[in-house]
């Protein structure tokens, strides 16, 4: 007897999904899909459902994209929470979101696509795209693959499941959605790889370099919310960004507190505490330790506004995160406090060599190795292998970029418990 697992787990596979929707929406026509350069499509669409700091990453794909096709209608399509930062994109004609509703049950999947093809319905077919580009390389925890293939693009593009092993085991199947799948396993950073998309459909990149889409209110809103909490342009303003989307990411926030007082004592340092609303609570841990010199606005601004904040400091030390990317797009100097261990796989999900600050002046510490039982990489379910990068240390990457950057270092008598912040 066939139970309904067994069931759920057919009718919603790839091939069925394919087999049941596939005539009805674009007829049969060629499993290889048509070959298109990017510069001769018509309509085309970026399907970036993941994360901050991957968004910003996408930065240098969409502008390229825009100057390979002036002409072409390009629509994005992201995460409902992440909107704010795309919204003023000058590259795109139109951004969408897609919530990513879940669903319990045997046939909560068979939800999943039903979610996908009701946005291709209402906002994705009348476009008759000539193309869709989905840039994730890593598993497709968003279905976004579903939302590319439900668009009835012509030629589908997109890394294949056969990239990496933990894809070969969650994606596995996905390959059949799309007409063009790249089999790109070199180590490269996420920039790059974005863009590699673009050099396989017949583009050339003239400048990878990440960029924020601020108005003027978000500049102005940032300017308030300093200004009111007495830091003026005379003052070093630093970052801290203590916060991260995963407990392994998170280096402990006593150990943020004493960087902290370090560059307030050193450097004579204004201390701006950033990140998210899951942030606030952490973030105001490290303000209140650091006393009237630091200021905690974590939570309290949307995601333009945060990156407009990010403008007015020169050092940002971070967890891997989206602040950390964030800071980058923004030009301030980054540490970044990396979870995993130099000598693990370059690769990994976590790895800086895929993912450090896009930017010119940074410093990564990393752990020199993993901490049993984890092995290539980081896989503890709070702060473990991040442990292994101590405090001297990132004072010291601290303290060497910003004399690298000639910041002004205060004398004895102005950092004297008389003088004011």
């Amino acid at each position: 007897m066939i139970g309904r697992r067994t069931i759920s787990r057919w009718i919603t596979s790839p091939k069925v999904t394919r087999l049941l929707a596939g005539p009805f929406l674009y007829g049969w026509g060629n499993s290889e899909g048509s070959d298109i350069l990017v510069q001769n499509a018509r309509s085309i669409l970026v399907v970036r459902l993941d994360s901050i700091g991957d968004l910003v990453l996408t930065s240098p794909l969409l502008r390229e994209l825009r100057r390979l096709n002036p002409d072409a209608w390009i629509t994005l399509v992201v995460d409902p929470r992440y909107v704010n930062l795309v919204e003023l994109c000058p590259f795109v004609s139109e951004v969408l979101t897609f919530e990513l509703e879940t669903h319990g049950g045997p046939f909560g999947r068979l939800a999943l696509h039903m979610c996908a093809l009701r946005l291709a319905g209402r906002h994705l077919w009348r476009r008759q795209f000539d193309l869709a580009l989905l840039p994730r390389w890593d598993v497709d925890y968003y279905h976004s693959a579903f939302v590319a293939y439900f668009s009835g693009a012509l030629s589908r593009v997109g890394y294949s499941e056969k990239v990496t092993p933990s894809r070969q085991q969650n994606d596995r199947g996905l390959d059949i959605l799309f007409t063009h799948m790249l089999d790109d396993r070199a180590v490269k950073h996420e920039v790059e790889r974005n863009l590699h998309l673009l050099r396989q459909l017949g583009g050339t990149v003239t400048n990878n370099h990440l960029e924020l889409w601020l108005g003027d209110e978000d500049r102005e809103a940032a300017q308030t919310a300093l200004s009111s909490r007495g830091v003026t342009r005379a003052d070093l303003l630093v970052a801290l960004a203590p916060g991260a989307g995963h407990g392994k990411r998170l280096w402990p926030a006593n150990r943020f507190i004493d960087v902290g007082r370090f560059l307030q004592q050193e450097w004579g340092a204004r201390v701006l505490i950033t990140g998210g609303p899951d942030d606030r609570e952490r973030a105001l841990q490290v303000q209140e330790s650091l006393g009237t010199g630091a200021v905690s606005l974590a939570g309290e601004m949307t995601l333009r506004q945060s990156a407009a904040l990010l403008e007015h400091v020169k050092l940002v030390v971070t967890n891997d995160s989206g602040p950390m990317h964030l800071a980058a797009a923004a030009g301030a100097t980054v540490v970044e406090i990396s979870c995993h261990p130099a000598s693990g796989d370059s690769l990994h999900r976590n790895s800086p060599v895929r993912f450090r600050p896009w930017t010119k002046d940074y410093a990564v510490l990393q752990p020199p190795q993993a901490a049993e039982p984890c092995t290539t990489g980081c896989e503890w379910h709070e702060a473990h292998c991040i442990l292994g990068v101590s405090v001297e240390a990132v004072r010291e990457a601290a303290r060497t970029l910003l004399n690298t950057r000639s910041y002004f270092r205060p004398s004895a008598a102005q950092l004297s418990p008389s003088a004011s912040i």
